[in-house]
């Protein structure tokens, strides 16, 4: 597999709804999962930083949509840049029920309408992988997936398992990455993965 160098990765800006969002310059990867899957916690491991995407231990702490360019080199290729988008958490969320029908238009709209998003990036617990919230969202996404964009499982929080249900997550998901933050598994493999993805390749 091709290998690409991180060189640098900064925030951008925060948007409500598609409106808000940034000019559509690069390709994007969005990252969607339920409250507290560790959707910034990957982001920041994915960039090389602590606190680049701000995590929290309160399920539904991200109520925006975050924009994160990154800047990616590769010999053959010259310097790539890429927006990693963090979502909202679906499930969990304690607000009012008008707030959360809003974030769900609004995620909705973006979901859908932006043209260039490329890969769309499911984390899901590896402790909990088969939770009818994670089913719903592999639907719908895959309602309007166009032929230029992908869709990608990765189960977080792998080390909480033990061998024999490591192989067992890994047989019933064959086309999935399988992550820790704690221990930083496969994080360049995924890395380069998610990039020649979004490339399209």
């Amino acid at each position: 597999m091709i290998h690409y160098q991180l060189l640098r990765s900064s925030f951008v800006t925060s948007a409500q709804n598609i409106l808000e969002c940034p000019s559509p310059l690069f390709s994007e990867v969005v990252f969607l999962g339920r409250s507290n899957v560790g959707k910034s916690t990957f982001i920041n491991l994915l960039c090389n930083q602590k606190n680049l995407a701000k995590s929290s231990q309160t399920p539904g702490k991200t109520q925006l949509i975050n924009f994160f360019l990154t800047e990616w080199f590769n010999q053959n290729q010259g310097i790539l840049k890429f927006y990693f988008v963090d979502l909202p958490g679906f499930g969990y969320a304690k607000v009012a029920k008008t707030q959360k029908e809003l974030w769900n238009k609004n995620l909705i709209e973006f979901l859908q309408q932006r043209d260039n998003i490329k890969l769309f990036v499911h984390l899901i617990d590896s402790r909990h992988p088969f939770l009818e919230i994670d089913k719903n969202l592999v639907s719908f996404i895959t309602r309007f997936l166009r032929k230029d964009q992908k869709f990608l499982q990765i189960f977080t929080k792998f080390d909480k398992l033990n061998a024999n249900e490591k192989a067992k997550l890994k047989k019933a998901f064959t086309t999935a990455k399988f992550s820790s933050s704690l221990q930083k598994t496969n994080i360049v493999e995924i890395r380069d993965f998610l990039i020649q993805n979004t490339l399209g390749k």
